[in-house]
């Protein structure tokens, strides 16, 4: 599925906090870990990761909630829609949650983190899986991968 043209906008559930997206993802993800179990409410979380410089809070002002660490996790003060995450150490993209965008159809996981984790039922689409994490090694040609499968879709 096509991703569509640039810029995307997105929010949280009850509008208070608008983004836009103005590049184009780096990847996409399933994380099946526990936190992210609960932080959503699902099975897992779905997201986009941005380059940091093509992502924009354009109204409202995020808060930081689920764990209060080097991890930065943003939501919406108001409905407390998670929103997005900045990775400690990783600067470089933002990692927002999908289905924040108005428009996530076309989103599906390229990658699976945390299956060690996750719930016994729970298939995806995924192209690629990992018990944990991806070694940091292997991040370049994930990049590289996903910016071929993107173009061929």
């Amino acid at each position: 599925m096509s991703a569509g043209e640039l810029p995307w906008q997105g929010g949280c559930r009850c509008g208070q906090v608008r983004i836009k997206v103005s590049a184009q993802p780096l990847l996409t993800m399933a994380c099946h870990c526990t936190g992210c179990q609960r932080m959503t409410g699902s099975a897992f979380s779905l997201s986009v990761a941005i380059p940091s410089e093509g992502f924009d809070v354009t109204r409202g002002e995020p808060v930081i909630g689920g764990l209060h660490g080097a991890t930065r996790h943003y939501f919406c003060p108001h409905c407390m829609s998670w929103m997005f995450t900045r990775p400690e150490g990783m600067d470089w993209f933002v990692n927002l949650r999908a289905t924040m965008l108005d428009d996530p159809s076309w989103c599906r996981p390229f990658i699976e983190t945390w299956t060690s984790e996750k719930l016994p039922w729970v298939s995806t689409s995924a192209v690629h899986s990992y018990a944990a994490l991806p070694p940091l090694e292997s991040y370049e040609q994930l990049l590289a991968d996903y910016a071929r499968h993107s173009e061929e879709d």
